[in-house]
């Protein structure tokens, strides 16, 4: 079997000064070469990793049979992102994991395989055709990865679906949470725009729970709401010092940088305090995400504290091998105790307790434990806290009688995303934390099929003339 093919990437030096996209996926002589390696398995268990069930194993065929754009359409039968799923998606552990060719060898690369499809399928404003056109209006409060799932699926289904998004322009965390040279905006906006084209309407600047409620909606004629809002409330450590000039949440740090165009500084001048030395608590992709950018906008030394080992850092390997190659430091089995000010309130530093792992907690990772008399100080003038994010109770505490947990997140049916208000559904990070893109985009295609289920049976969902 012949060796698996390898992203073209900018030369880290080079990167680090720029928020260009780091890879640029590979050639069509690559694809080719990546679809031969396919099996096309008769019982495909890189489909059943997919929580979305695209056709792989066609749309690789497609592909060697140089039919790119049908390979794109095989693909959007399941999959209204796919150019963003390329980028983002955790492939290794969801369709390469179960790869029958990765059994002997490396697992065929699914992920730039798809990427390469949807970057290369001619630019058309061509939509599936939609037989039916139904009467039943359905709203999708959020715009990220569940909502816009959702909304793409029941619009195919024939309804006129509305998206709510607070902020002003669409696309949630995968427009304002993740950095540029991961995924750039122009993608994002291109899927977008797909989504449009199949009839969804967009309302920005429109946070429900706070500019109108759940119940107005109702009583404007919705008849059927999915919720997927994410979670952005972010954590914090609850330590001496989270309150000194220089502390960010990566929520607040990512949301900046991407909110207000830092990427493309000078052009806009955005107001982001990034000082020389930068430490990150936490070792997610969030944190990794954090970090990298922070060198983007100058900062001399980025540490990244993480409380485990490397081998525990639940960040993919891939952002991993990205940081380290930027020259990201990480300061492993250590565990921030107090962040230290001058008397003018600004971060000085941080000090850091080392730690030894123990028994496997209930994530299945070792447990950190504190080592006595250990503690270190790392010089800083930035914090970022990473260490993950809730969800935003706005919208809940409005919503009269909706079922939610200690924690705030709303309980849905994991099958059916259905909540314990009939016609209300939810998926995504609201339902589950902080999870991957992918995730939530399977949650939001059982909530579609599941609500177009519902108002079906509810009243045979009528259909316009």
């Amino acid at each position: 079997m012949s060796k698996r093919v390898e992203a073209i990437k900018q030369d880290p030096q080079v990167r680090i000064r720029n928020f260009d996209e780091v890879s640029d996926g590979i050639t069509s002589e690559m694809a080719l070469a990546e679809a031969a390696r396919c099996l096309q398995c008769k019982k495909p268990a890189c489909v059943k990793g997919c929580p979305v069930e695209v056709p792989i194993p066609q749309f690789i065929q497609a592909l060697k049979d140089g039919q790119v754009d049908n390979a794109l359409a095989i693909i959007k039968e399941k999959n209204s992102l796919p150019a963003i799923c390329g980028r983002v998606c955790p492939q290794e552990n969801q369709c390469e994991k179960y790869c029958v060719v990765g059994r002997k060898g490396e697992p065929v690369a699914i992920g730039l395989l798809e990427r390469h499809v949807a970057d290369n399928a001619a630019k058309t404003d061509a939509i599936p055709e939609i037989p039916v056109k139904r009467r039943e209006k359905v709203a999708v409060i959020g715009s990220g990865p569940a909502g816009l799932t959702a909304a793409a699926d029941l619009a195919l289904l024939g309804y006129p679906v509305t998206v709510f998004e607070s902020l002003h322009e669409a696309g949630g965390v995968l427009r304002y949470g993740i950095p540029e040279f991961r995924l750039p905006k122009k993608i994002v906006d291109e899927e977008i725009n797909y989504i449009r084209r199949l009839g969804v309407d967009f309302q920005v600047n429109v946070a429900v729970g706070q500019t109108v409620t759940i119940d107005e909606l109702k009583e404007e004629g919705y008849q059927a709401v999915f919720i997927g809002t994410g979670a952005g409330l972010p954590y914090f450590l609850n330590i001496p010092g989270e309150s000194l000039a220089g502390v960010y949440s990566a929520n607040e740090f990512l949301t900046r940088v991407n909110l207000m165009k830092a990427y493309v500084f000078p052009k806009y001048d955005t107001p982001v305090r990034v000082g020389k030395r930068v430490c990150v608590f936490g070792a997610g992709n969030v944190a990794m995400d954090a970090a990298r950018t922070a060198l983007r906008l100058g900062a001399a030394e980025v540490n990244i504290v993480y409380r485990r080992s490397r081998e525990e850092m639940p960040a993919r390997a891939e952002e991993i091998e990205n940081a380290l190659e930027e020259g990201v430091n990480f300061i492993c089995l250590s565990s921030p105790l107090r962040i230290l000010g001058n008397e003018q309130g600004e971060v000085v530093g941080v000090v850091c307790q080392k730690m030894r792992l123990g028994e496997p907690d209930a994530s299945g990772r070792r447990s950190p434990i504190p080592i006595p008399d250990s503690e270190f100080q790392i010089d800083t003038d930035t914090v970022i806290v990473a260490i993950g994010q809730g969800p935003n109770p706005i919208l809940t505490r409005t919503t009269q009688g909706l079922t939610v947990t200690k924690h705030g997140y709303i309980v849905a049916d994991e099958n059916t995303g259905a909540t314990n208000i009939p016609g209300f559904y939810a998926g995504g990070d609201i339902v589950t934390g902080a999870a991957t893109v992918i995730a939530a985009m399977g949650a939001g295609k059982r909530a579609a099929a599941a609500i177009h289920e519902y108002l079906l049976s509810k009243s045979n969902a009528t259909v316009s003339q």
